[in-house]
C-alpha cells in the first residue's frame, strides 16, 4: 500500500539558471561494502544500459545512465551475461546511427508526458531526430524486454528524488512500460493529478502488477527555509545543509530509490534569488556553492546510511547533467536535426566529483552514475557538452 502525502508547491526560482559546467562520463563507483548485486540492481542497470531512456512526445529525450560494469544484466529472459562483450567495452566510444524502429513509444499516446514536452504535439512537422541510436564500436547495448521488466517489478516500488531531470526520466520510464501493459487504463496517477513540474508528489501505479513509480520533487535534497530572522535584506530563504527535505521519510521502504541533484545548485537560483546557506542557526553567507553542495551531500549521506536497508533497498545518485536549455533565457529553440558529436572539452564536473567523493565512504551501498543527458526539446541541441544518448 502506498503510503498518502500531502501535494505542496516546492521552492520556485525566478531568476534565470547559469549554465552547467560539465557533464561527466565515469565508471561507475560502488561503496565498499557491496558484495554482489541484487536482481533488482541488475534489472535497473540493463533498463539503463539498454536504453530505457526515450523521447518524450518526440520532443525530449533522456537516458537512464550507463553503467560500464555490465558483466550481469538483465536481458529480459533471467541472468546472464552478454555474449562477445568484454569487461573494457566502453560504450562512450561509437557513433549515431539511424535506427527506423524509433521511437519506443509514442508520445502522444502516453498521459504521463507533459504538455511542453509533446514537440510533435505541440507543431514540430519532422520526425527523423527521433531515429539516432548510439552505436558503441565494441559492443551492443540490448533492448528492453519490457514484458519481462514488468514481471519483475511485480509487487515492488520505485523512487525518483531530484529535480526536472529525475522527473522526466520517471516519465520516460513510465512510458516506455504501458507499451507493454494491454490494459492501459490499468496504469493512472494515484491521485488523480496531471504531470506537472509544480507538484512534490506524483506516483503512478501499474495495477495489473501492482507496482508503483513515484517522483519526488526535491530539487536540492535538503530543507529549504523560508523563516529567515535577523537575516540580511537580500537574504530571503535559505538551505539547511544539515537538514534533509522534511519528505525524505516517504523515500523509505522503496526498492529502488535513485537520487539526483545539481541543476539548482547554481547562482542564479541561489542568490540570484535571495537563497543563502544555513548550519544549525547559523547563516553562512560567504559559503561556497561547492562547499554547500559538499555538505549537503554528507547530509544526505548520513541520512541513507541510517535510514536505508541495504538488503531491501537499492540506492543509485545520477551524477550531475546539462540543463533543458541552451543559453540563459531559456527561450533559444534553434531546431536542429543532429545529435552534438563534440564536447569542447568539457567532460567533467566539480559536482560529479563531489558526489563521487562523497558515496565511496558510505556504509550503504551507493551506485553513483556518469549521468550524462542530451536532451532534444523540439529538436534543439540543448548545451555544448557531449552527452551521449544511449538508447537501447
Amino acid at each position: 500500500m502506498m503510503k498518502s502525502f500531502s501535494r505542496s508547491l516546492s521552492f520556485r526560482g525566478v531568476s534565470n539558471p547559469s549554465s552547467p559546467k560539465t557533464c561527466r562520463i565515469n565508471d561507475s563507483i560502488l561503496s565498499p561494502r557491496l558484495t554482489r548485486a541484487s536482481w533488482i540492481s541488475r534489472l535497473f542497470r540493463i533498463l539503463v544500459v539498454a536504453g530505457s531512456v526515450v523521447t518524450f512526445s518526440g520532443a525530449i529525450v533522456v537516458y537512464f545512465s550507463v553503467l560500464p560494469n555490465f558483466t550481469q544484466v538483465f536481458l529480459g529472459y533471467g541472468v546472464s551475461k552478454i555474449d562477445g562483450v568484454p569487461k573494457s567495452c566502453n560504450v562512450f566510444d561509437g557513433r549515431w546511427v539511424v535506427d527506423d524502429s524509433y521511437p519506443l513509444y509514442n508520445a502522444s499516446e502516453c498521459p504521463f508526458v507533459e504538455q511542453g514536452f509533446n514537440c510533435l504535439a505541440n507543431g514540430r512537422t519532422d520526425e527523423n531526430y527521433l531515429k539516432w541510436r548510439w552505436k558503441p564500436k565494441s559492443c551492443e547495448i540490448p533492448k528492453v524486454n519490457v514484458r519481462s521488466i514488468l514481471e519483475l517489478l511485480r509487487s515492488k516500488r520505485i523512487v525518483f528524488v531530484g529535480d526536472s531531470m529525475s522527473r522526466t526520466q520517471w516519465e520516460s520510464l513510465i512510458c516506455l512500460l504501458m507499451t507493454g501493459v494491454d490494459d492501459k487504463a490499468s496504469v493512472y496517477e494515484v491521485n488523480g493529478n496531471n504531470i506537472t513540474k509544480q507538484i512534490r508528489f506524483l506516483g503512478v501505479r501499474f495495477s495489473s502488477f501492482n507496482f508503483t513509480i513515484e517522483f519526488y520533487r526535491s530539487v536540492f535534497l535538503v530543507q529549504h527555509n523560508w523563516g529567515i530572522k535577523r537575516g540580511p535584506k537580500r537574504v530571503r530563504s535559505a538551505l539547511k545543509l544539515d537538514k534533509l527535505d522534511e519528505i525524505s521519510n516517504e523515500w523509505i521502504d522503496s526498492d529502488v530509490l535513485i537520487f539526483n541533484s545539481g541543476q539548482w545548485w547554481v547562482p542564479g537560483k541561489l542568490f540570484g534569488t535571495g537563497c543563502y546557506f544555513q548550519v544549525r542557526s547559523s547563516l553562512r553567507l560567504g559559503m561556497s556553492i561547492d562547499t554547500a553542495y559538499s555538505t549537503a551531500l554528507r547530509t544526505w549521506a548520513s541520512w541513507v546510511n541510517t535510514h536505508i536497508r541495504p538488503n531491501k533497498t537499492r540506492v543509485f545518485f545520477r551524477t550531475f547533467e546539462p540543463s533543458h536549455w541552451r543559453n540563459l533565457t531559456m527561450r533559444l529553440c534553434n531546431v536542429t536535426h543532429h545529435p552534438l558529436s563534440d564536447s569542447g572539452g568539457k567532460d567533467r564536473s566539480e559536482f560529479s566529483d563531489t558526489i563521487m567523493d562523497v558515496v565511496k565512504d558510505m556504509k550503504v551501498p551507493i551506485v553513483a552514475t556518469g549521468a550524462c543527458q542530451e536532451c532534444l526539446m523540439c529538436g534543439t541541441k540543448l548545451s555544448s557538452h557531449t552527452c551521449l544518448l544511449i538508447m537501447g
